[in-house]
């Protein structure tokens, strides 16, 4: 069950840099800013039950790697971020780094 925390807690992680980008317009920054206070605390409180059973370095760097990969591809999609080759390539690095520390466990 660690592992779906972890993983959620990761999803929940790429909502907060979206709520900071809300926020960005002057029409919604109230908005915007309590979207990302919202993620961030769901997302820590899912981490923190993560690390009940899984390594904190472990659990931090999974957490971390999902939210940066899920929020790369938000940007991509949704606010039209640069899908150059070498930005494809160095997520891609995090992403095996995540698969790798979760075989790692």
């Amino acid at each position: 069950m660690a592992w779906m925390y972890l993983i959620i807690a990761g999803l929940l992680e790429i909502g907060w840099p979206i709520g900071l980008k809300i926020s960005q317009q002057s029409d919604s920054r109230w908005l915007g800013i309590g979207i990302a206070v919202a993620f961030m605390v769901v997302s820590g409180f899912m981490l923190w039950l993560a690390q009940r059973d899984i390594p904190m370095g472990t659990s931090y760097a999974v957490w971390t790697g999902i939210g940066a990969a899920g929020t790369f591809i938000v940007g991509i999609f949704f606010y039209g971020d640069a899908a150059t080759f070498g930005r494809i390539a160095g997520v891609l690095m995090i992403i095996c780094g995540v698969i790798t520390l979760k075989i790692s466990h």
